[in-house]
């Protein structure tokens, strides 16, 4: 059973920057498809990047682009979201997420849909104040 435990929120004023990781222990395939995902309250999931572990490849969500960077280290097993330039609009619970079923060469990696993701972290929070 995969597990997943997130690290690296906190509350950083606007401009600022913060460093997620995503520590992953318990599955057996070579690759997965891996994701960042976000909550802000009253509002609905959504994907903010997602990364193909056997290939490297990567899709971000367009509010996003530009400051945001996911990667990994197979070695630690850990998955990194690296927030930028952070707006209040980012305020929100940051949660990681698996899901074995990659697709050809990872094709369904690029999905930032949280419903295409089975396996989720706890979550950690981010705030920023402007």
């Amino acid at each position: 059973q995969v597990q997943l435990v997130e690290s690296g929120g906190g509350s950083v004023q606007a401009g600022g920057s913060l460093r997620l990781s995503c520590a992953a222990s318990g599955y057996i395939q070579d690759s997965y498809c891996m994701g960042w995902f976000r909550q802000a309250p009253g509002k609905e999931r959504e994907g903010v990047a997602t990364i193909y572990t056997g290939g490297g490849r990567t899709n971000y969500a367009d509010s996003v682009k530009g400051r945001v960077a996911i990667s990994q280290d197979n070695a630690k097993n850990t998955l990194y979201l690296q927030l930028n330039s952070l707006k209040p609009e980012d305020t929100a619970m940051y949660y990681c997420a698996l899901d074995p079923w990659t697709g050809p060469a990872g094709a369904y990696c690029y999905s930032l849909r949280s419903e295409d993701y089975n396996s989720w972290g706890q979550g950690t929070r981010v705030t920023v104040s402007s």
